[in-house]
C-alpha cells in the first residue's frame, strides 16, 4: 500500500534498484516527519519503521559474560593469505571485550588479540525485531605456512579455557618450493539437513580453503532484491552453526548471489554481510564481495554478478563500472606475474548453463567473458543453477573442442573451463528433455541441447548449444587438486566433482585436468571492446536519473 501523498505504485517500487528503494523510503520518512503525518495509522507506522539499524554495543544491555557461549566460528583470509587471517564468530547476547588468544601450540596461547563486537538490529516491519552480535578478530603479521591455534572469549569468559581450534597460513615462495594442495567449491548451500551433509565431503578433501559461489544462506528466500522479499535474518544463526565444524579451521571465501541482496541493509543490500563477514578488501570500495587473493601458484577472484545480471536487475550497475575496471586491471596484473600459473574466478550467475530454471546469464557473457578470453582465465566456478554442469572449453562464446570425463585441456590453446557447482544443498533443478544427465558412468552426449539466456531487457533468448558436456542433477561438491611445478615444467589443476546425493554420496561424477607450463607470462590474445566499459557505466545511470526526480518521489520512465 502506498502512503497518502506519495505517488509510487507497488509495481514501480518493484522495478527500483536497491539504492532507489532506500532513497524512496528515506524520503517517505523525512516527509512524514516534517508533516507529523500521524494519521497514517498502523499501516503507515509499520512502513516507516522498516529497515535495520547498525548500533554500537553501548546501545544494548550486556549479559553476564560467563553465561554467553560463542558459536559459529568461521575463518576467511585477509588480503594476504600468507600473513593474514580473519576470525569471526557469533554470540547470542552483547558482551564486553571480545578477545582471541593465539599461539603456535595448543598449550601456549600467549598472544592476545583484542577483537570487536559488531551488532546488527533488524526491524523489518513484521514480527519481533532481532538483534544479532558478531565477534571479529583480525590476525596480521602471521608467518607463512604455519599452523596456529586459537581460542575466543570475552569479559567473563576466559578464552584460554575454551575450545581450541587451529588453522594454517598459505605458503610463500613459488614453483617447485610449493607443495600440492586442494581447494573445494560449491554454491547455493542454505541452512538445511542436506547442506549439513556437505561438511563430511569437504573435510574428506582436506582443502586449504573453500569457495562459496553465492546464495549463501537463503535468509532472503525470495531472491528479488526488494524490500518486500520474505526475509528471516535468524537463518544466519543456523548457517554459522552448520558450517562451524569445517569453517573454524578452513577459510571460507564468499561471493554474493541474488538471494544475498538483503535489501534491508544499506543502499546496496550488503550492510548485513559487512557486519557478519570479513573478506579481503582489495576490490572496489563499494563492492564488499569483490576481491582477489593468491594461494601458492593460484590466484582467485570473487565477483558480484548482481552488478551485471539481466535476470535480476535490482542491483544492476550499482558499482558504476568500478567492478569491470577492477577486473581488467587485476587480470592484467596477474597475467604479468610469473609466480601465478592459474587464475580461478568464482561468482554466482552462470556464464554457461542449460537448466530450465535459469539458463545462462547474458550480462556475464556480454561484460566479463571477453576479459576472461583476453587474459586466458583457466577456470570459472558458478552457482545459481542447482546441479552440476561442465561446459567444453570455451572461447569467444563457442566451444573449441570436446572435453569428455577424464580429459586434459590447455587454457592457452583450448580456452576457459566453466563449471556450475550449484548443488550445495538447495532444491534441485530440471534439465531440458534433449539434454539428459551425462556424467561418469552414465555418459549421454548431446550436442543440440535447447536452452536460453537473458538479454538486457530480461527477456529469454532461446538457443541450441553444443557445449554442455557434463550434467548431473544431484547435490555435489567440486574439489580442485593443484600440483605446482618448477619453471618450464607442467603444472596442473585436476577438477573432481563429487556427489552428495543419497547412496551416491562420495562418488566421483566428473574429472578434468587443466594443464599449463609453469612460470610463464601470458600475452593477451584478444582486444577488449571499449563499448563494455561504457555499457557498464551507463547501467548505473538510472540512479542519477532517480536523484533528479526525488522531489516528486516518482520513478523515471524506463
Amino acid at each position: 500500500m502506498d502512503l497518502p501523498g506519495f505517488r509510487v505504485s507497488r509495481r514501480r517500487r518493484g522495478e527500483m534498484t536497491i539504492a532507489e528503494q532506500h532513497e524512496y523510503w528515506q524520503d517517505v520518512k523525512r516527509n512524514l516527519s516534517r508533516r507529523r503525518f500521524l494519521a497514517a495509522g498502523a499501516v503507515g507506522a509499520a512502513a516507516v519503521a522498516v529497515g535495520p539499524t547498525l548500533l554500537t554495543k553501548a546501545a544494548y544491555a550486556e549479559a553476564p559474560g560467563s553465561s554467553v557461549t560463542p558459536f559459529g566460528r568461521h575463518l576467511s583470509y585477509g588480503n594476504d593469505p600468507t600473513t593474514q587471517m580473519r576470525v569471526g564468530w557469533q554470540v547470542p547476547a552483547a558482551v564486553d571485550k571480545p578477545v582471541l588468544r593465539l599461539g603456535t601450540s595448543a598449550d601456549d596461547l600467549s598472544q592476545v588479540v583484542q577483537g570487536e563486537l559488531r551488532s546488527l538490529h533488524s526491524d523489518y516491519g513484521t514480527g519481533t525485531p532481532l538483534d544479532q552480535f558478531y565477534g571479529h578478530a583480525a590476525l596480521d603479521g602471521l608467518r607463512p605456512d604455519t599452523t596456529y591455534y586459537y581460542a575466543i572469549g570475552h569479559d567473563g569468559l576466559e578464552a584460554a579455557g575454551g575450545p581450541v581450534q587451529s588453522f594454517t597460513t598459505a605458503p610463500a615462495g613459488s614453483g617447485a618450493a610449493l607443495r600440492p594442495f586442494t581447494f573445494t567449491a560449491m554454491g547455493d548451500m542454505g541452512a538445511s539437513a542436506q547442506a549439513l551433509l556437505d561438511n563430511a565431503q569437504i573435510i574428506a578433501q582436506k582443502p586449504a580453503f573453500h569457495l562459496v559461489a553465492g546464495d549463501i544462506t537463503y535468509a532472503d528466500s525470495s531472491g528479488k532484491g526488494e524490500l518486500g522479499d520474505t526475509f528471516n535474518p535468524s537463518v544466519w544463526d543456523k548457517y554459522f552453526g552448520q558450517i562451524e565444524p569445517v569453517a573454524q579451521s578452513v577459510p571460507w571465501m564468499f561471493a554474493t548471489g541474488n538471494h544475498d541482496i538483503e535489501s534491508w541493509y544499506s543502499p546496496n543490500g550488503y550492510g548485513g554481510h559487512v557486519q557478519r563477514l570479513d573478506l579481503p578488501t582489495n576490490g572496489p570500495s563499494n563492492c564488499p564481495s569483490v576481491y582477489a587473493f593468491t594461494y601458492g601458484n593460484v590466484a582467485v577472484l570473487s565477483l558480484d554478478t548482481n552488478d551485471v545480471s539481466n535476470e535480476g536487475p535490482a542491483n544492476r550497475g550499482y558499482s558504476g563500472g568500478a567492478q569491470l575496471s577492477w577486473l581488467e586491471k587485476t587480470l592484467a596484473d596477474l597475467r604479468a606475474n610469473p609466480k601465478i600459473d592459474f587464475i580461478v574466478v568464482f561468482f554466482h550467475h552462470c556464464a554457461y548453463a542449460v537448466t530450465t530454471n535459469h539458463g545462462s546469464e547474458g550480462g556475464v557473457r556480454a561484460q566479463w567473458i571477453p576479459l576472461f578470453d583476453k587474459y586466458n582465465v583457466d577456470l570459472v566456478i558458478n552457482g545459481h543453477n542447482h546441479m552440476y554442469e561442465r561446459a567444453d572449453p570455451m572461447r569467444g562464446g563457442a566451444k573449441t573442442r570436446t572435453a569428455a570425463v577424464g580429459d586434459t585441456v590447455n587454457p592457452v590453446t583450448d580456452g576457459t573451463t566453466y563449471i556450475v557447482a550449484g548443488g550445495g544443498g538447495a532444491g534441485l533443478y530440471s534439465l531440458p528433455a534433449n539434454g539428459p544427465e551425462s556424467y561418469a558412468g552414465n555418459v549421454h552426449d548431446s550436442d543440440g541441447v535447447s536452452t536460453f539466456y537473458r538479454n538486457t531487457s530480461g527477456t529469454k533468448v532461446n538457443e541450441t548449444v553444443d557445449w554442455s558436456r557434463i550434467r548431473y542433477r544431484g547435490h555435489n561438491l567440486l574439489a580442485v587438486d593443484v600440483k605446482p611445478a618448477a619453471p618450464g615444467q607442467t603444472t596442473t589443476l585436476t577438477l573432481r566433482a563429487v556427489s552428495i546425493e543419497g547412496a551416491a554420496t562420495g562418488t566421483e561424477i566428473d574429472r578434468l585436468t587443466i594443464t599449463r607450463t609453469a612460470a610463464t607470462v601470458d600475452t593477451p590474445a584478444f582486444g577488449m571492446p571499449a563499448v563494455l566499459t561504457g555499457a557498464a557505466l551507463a547501467a548505473g545511470a538510472g540512479y542519477v536519473a532517480w536523484k533528479r526526480h526525488r522531489s516528486g518521489l516518482e520513478v523515471p520512465a524506463s
